[in-house]
């Protein structure tokens, strides 16, 4: 599902309403906020009778002592007013930043658990941006928007009650232009939330472009095309303005409408209030009390119409949040936990499977494999084969569409995810380090594992060596990606991390093809110990790596062509025998030759 760009904008603000169910859990801070905001109100409106008898009992009558009461009630009013304003902007504050942390983690939360194929069709910059760039959104519609909503709509109500109470015939001029403000509000809020979702979208849009720019950084200087990058980076923010300017000039429209009608409203009613004073039919204070009212309406109706722009800015990042909060993965975790016996073969029965971006792209067919336990399992083939595609199923990333894939009788759907990962571990091609210390990174898999059992973990992969002279040793902290660190040094940690978590089924993809052909050697000596009673699947294009597996599954086209040792290969699989002869054209590869030989002569030849 490609949320981002083409999911489908609903006409209302029910996905707000949803949002404000994160409210629920801290009621009792909402009640207070509620209690204050009321008490702020209701001082607020009092201001008006405060001066009418400020007017009428002071500056009119000449009464010091009138004129003392009234100012001293306008100080009480005015502590109250201070009072509630500090508790209301405290507790919603508040409430606004919880809410939008509790919102971004219960979105995370969600999108570690999804299957990989969501993160093909969307990309993880662009959802990041969301992540960040709506949730702060929410944050400020709850902890200030929803706050001077609330305030001003109580502030409206108060005020034209009194208005009504205090001259009738004067209110009809504020009446008539609350239909009149309400309808530019109505009208252009449409345009503005539209407006909102574009300019949400391109920024999300600048935001993945960058970060894809950044995380490649080496790629773009290396082939001097940062120039190029940055005028294409200067497009898509050129773009983003022009759509922030549209929105900004519907919103300036909006609000400049709505306060030249409730001015204009004004106006009117005091020529029309001004003669009443004159003629004696109403006093100075009634008529400075009503203006007070009608000041406080038309301000009540002008911020209203800059927040439910806020509103309809934080409909369009609520839709998005929500989307992400109610995708579910294609991967179900409803099975049982593992039975604590084995090791068990691992069988793929005729298994089917394509990758959710690729339909019609077939990357097993018809797939039939047999792991045995304790043993090592070699997958070569050429690139395409499915040997990726055999590990992603392995750790149920994906599920195959028709097949089964069994650990022993049972089908490993019928397995929670968490207990059938907790029996692999994977060093991979490209190993992903995180930004932390070299210990963190080891650890990842067991964060409460003993310093001796992460140091024993790095001296198997041979990588305790060059980790004491980082500086600081197992607590040197590594940046995003460790990048400062050489490919074999990262994927020595990597190998680390997987001897540390002990795993049943061990599966390395090309794990020593980083290293030099020392530290290859060093390597292999301690996987061939590691590998020792494990069950092991490895993937290798070199040859020279897997020439001692217990077992070889030559792979082509989604399909398992032959499986044997190296020797029978070489004579019962004319493709197999192939890719050897590709490798090793000037030596024949025998089990008796060692590794370090035989790579010296794959570089001997390559450079001759």
């Amino acid at each position: 599902m490609a949320y981002v760009k083409d999911a489908p904008k609903s006409r209302d603000m029910s996905a707000l309403r949803q949002v404000l169910i994160f409210l629920w859990p801290h009621k009792l801070r909402l009640l207070g906020a509620t209690a204050a905001l009321m008490l702020t109100a209701g001082a607020t409106l009092s201001l008006g009778y405060g001066v009418r008898i400020l007017i009428d009992s002071g500056f009119s009558a000449g009464n010091q002592d009138g004129l003392k009461s009234a100012v001293l009630l306008l100080v009480g009013i005015s502590m109250a007013m201070a009072f509630g304003t500090f508790v209301r902007f405290y507790l919603v504050s508040w409430l606004g930043e919880r809410v939008s942390a509790d919102l971004r983690s219960a979105v995370f939360r969600n999108l570690v658990r999804l299957h990989p194929g969501f993160f093909e069709q969307n990309q993880a910059g662009e959802i990041m941006s969301r992540l960040t760039t709506d949730t702060a959104l929410l944050q400020t519609l709850i902890g200030s928007s929803v706050s001077l909503a609330a305030r001003n709509t109580l502030t409206l109500v108060g005020a034209l009650a009194l208005m009504l109470f205090t001259n009738f015939k004067l209110s009809l001029f504020i009446l008539l232009i609350v239909p009149l403000t309400i309808a530019p509000i109505l009208i252009f809020g449409r345009k503005v939330r539209r407006l909102s979702s574009e300019s949400q979208d391109s920024i999300a849009s600048v935001g993945s472009y960058a970060g894809e720019v950044l995380q490649s950084i080496k790629v773009v200087q290396s082939f001097k095309q940062e120039g190029r990058e940055v005028s294409a980076f200067d497009g898509e923010v050129d773009r983003a303005f022009v759509i922030a300017k549209r929105r900004i000039r519907q919103r300036s429209i909006l609000m400049a409408v709505a306060i030249f009608l409730s001015l204009s409203g004004m106006t009117a009613m005091l020529w029309s209030g001004g003669n009443d004073v004159i003629s004696g039919r109403m006093t100075a204070g009634d008529l400075g009390a009503f203006v007070f009212y009608a000041i406080m309406v038309g301000g009540a109706f002008a911020t209203l119409s800059e927040v439910w722009g806020d509103l309809q800015r934080a409909a369009g990042a609520a839709e998005r949040l929500l989307e992400l909060l109610a995708t579910t993965s294609q991967v179900p975790d409803e099975g049982r936990a593992l039975p604590a016996p084995g090791p068990e073969r691992v069988v793929f029965d005729r298994v089917g499977f394509f990758y959710p971006s690729r339909p019609d792209n077939t990357a097993l067919d018809a797939f039939n494999l047999v792991i045995a336990p304790g043993k090592s399992l070699a997958l070569v083939g050429p690139s395409g084969a499915g040997k990726s595609t055999v590990f992603e199923l392995l750790q149920r990333f994906y599920d195959p569409q028709s097949g089964a894939i069994r650990y022993g009788d049972t089908d490993l759907r019928q397995f929670s995810l968490h207990s059938w990962r907790s029996k692999t571990a994977l060093v991979p091609q490209n190993p992903v380090l995180f930004t932390g210390t070299v210990r963190d990174n080891i650890a990842y898999g067991k964060p409460d594992a003993r310093d001796s059992d992460v140091l024993a973990a790095a001296r198997a992969a041979h990588a305790d060596v060059f980790i004491r002279e980082l500086p600081g040793g197992f607590d040197c902290t590594l940046g995003a990606q460790g990048m400062q660190l050489s490919g074999g040094q990262r994927q020595r940690i990597a190998l680390a991390r997987a001897i540390l978590d002990d795993p049943e089924i061990l599966l390395l993809d090309e794990a020593t093809s980083a290293l030099d052909t020392e530290s290859e050697y060093h390597v292999q000596q301690a996987l061939g110990d590691i590998m020792r009673g494990r069950t092991t699947v490895i993937i290798a294009h070199r040859l020279s790596t897997i020439i001692n597996a217990d077992q070889i599954a030559v792979m082509d086209q989604g399909q398992v062509v032959a499986t044997g040792t190296h020797e029978q290969l070489l004579l019962q699989s004319p493709l197999y025998k192939r890719l050897a002869e590709l490798q090793f054209r000037e030596a024949p590869l025998t089990p008796a030759r060692s590794v370090v030989e035989q790579t010296e002569v794959e570089r001997s030849t390559s450079d001759g």
